[in-house]
């Protein structure tokens, strides 16, 4: 079982298309997606993940905080937090909005843009993925940009025949959000992340070093599909075949805190975006992140937050 794909799959990552896009040098835009194309999938996701696909030509992507990157024909860019980022044929050139450029199907298919000033021809598909699930330290880990080459990867062919199936289906005008548009964008992503993970220099911790280990992965894996259930070091050992005492020296070692405080800050992080979102009691939100007494869970909140629930979510909700 591959952790880091259980974890996306925790929080029910939905994809879709939404634009196919041809330009020619040169040319600069804004672009980032927005409420109006991430719509037809979710009402109102919590996380949006914008991605582009090169099909031909060459692009460069400049992001605040980011070096600048090119991007091939066969690779793939991505914004795990849906930065907003400007593409061009080359630097030194004066952006405008791709928004203003979209050109709606009427038959509600793949909005498309056209544009440039004659010379080279750049193609690309963009998409993205949503959630409206809560905060996912994967998305929190990972930086402004990330790019794979499609060419590479385990799941090479399988991409590379989603890709062709997802482009029939756009040729024909067919609407371009499906059960394998969404594989297919999980799946980009996943591929993304392993290659960054992979990346990581060997004297790091973090969130992504410990995915990358199978035990620690694993018990990452456990706590994140199920945050209410009664974990105890112990327990988490067991399901990942290790020791006590090696469990938590590895898990420690790699994710930079202790198994049981890292679980008590992950209820309490998904605790917060449940009070955020409202319909719920403070007692309810106790219980769906793993306390049996809202006293327990208060206490909790207080020692990491500095507040009560009720009085962090009325003063969340003033500031919103």
């Amino acid at each position: 079982m591959d952790p880091l794909s259980d974890v996306l799959r925790s929080v029910r990552l939905t994809g879709g298309l939404f634009v196919e896009a041809r330009f020619t040098a040169p040319w600069c835009v804004t672009a980032q997606v927005r409420p109006e194309e991430w719509s037809v999938v979710l009402a109102a996701p919590v996380q949006v993940i914008a991605y582009h696909v090169v099909i031909s030509g060459r692009l460069c992507v400049t992001v605040d905080g980011a070096p600048d990157v090119t991007v091939d024909a066969g690779e793939i860019v991505l914004f795990p937090r849906n930065d907003g980022h400007i593409l061009a044929s080359g630097p030194g050139q004066v952006p405008i909005g791709a928004g203003a450029l979209i050109q709606r199907s009427p038959q509600g298919g793949l909005a498309r843009i056209s544009h440039g000033g004659g010379g080279e021809a750049a193609h690309l598909v963009c998409g993205f993925l949503g959630s409206g699930d809560a905060y996912n330290p994967l998305i929190a880990s990972l930086p402004p940009v990330l790019k794979l080459d499609l060419r590479e990867g385990t799941a090479r062919d399988w991409i590379e025949a989603s890709v062709r199936f997802a482009a029939a289906e756009l040729a024909a005008g067919r609407l371009p959000t499906s059960s394998v548009v969404s594989r297919l964008s999980e799946t980009l992503l996943v591929e993304a992340v392993r290659h960054y993970a992979s990346a990581l220099d060997s004297g790091e911790t973090g969130w992504l070093k410990g995915l990358r280990d199978p035990g620690v992965g694993r018990a990452l894996s456990l706590m994140h599909q199920d945050v209410a259930a009664p974990w105890s070091v112990d327990e988490l050992a067991r399901h990942v075949a290790m020791s006590r005492s090696a469990f938590v020296e590895r898990f420690r070692a790699l994710v930079g805190v202790p198994p049981i405080r890292y679980l008590t800050s992950w209820r309490l992080q998904t605790a917060r975006h449940q009070l955020r979102r409202g319909g719920s009691s403070v007692g309810q939100v106790a219980r769906a992140v793993g306390y049996e007494s809202e006293e327990a869970f208060s206490r909790a909140f207080k020692r990491q937050s500095g507040l009560s629930p009720a009085r962090w979510r009325n003063l969340d909700g003033a500031e919103g």
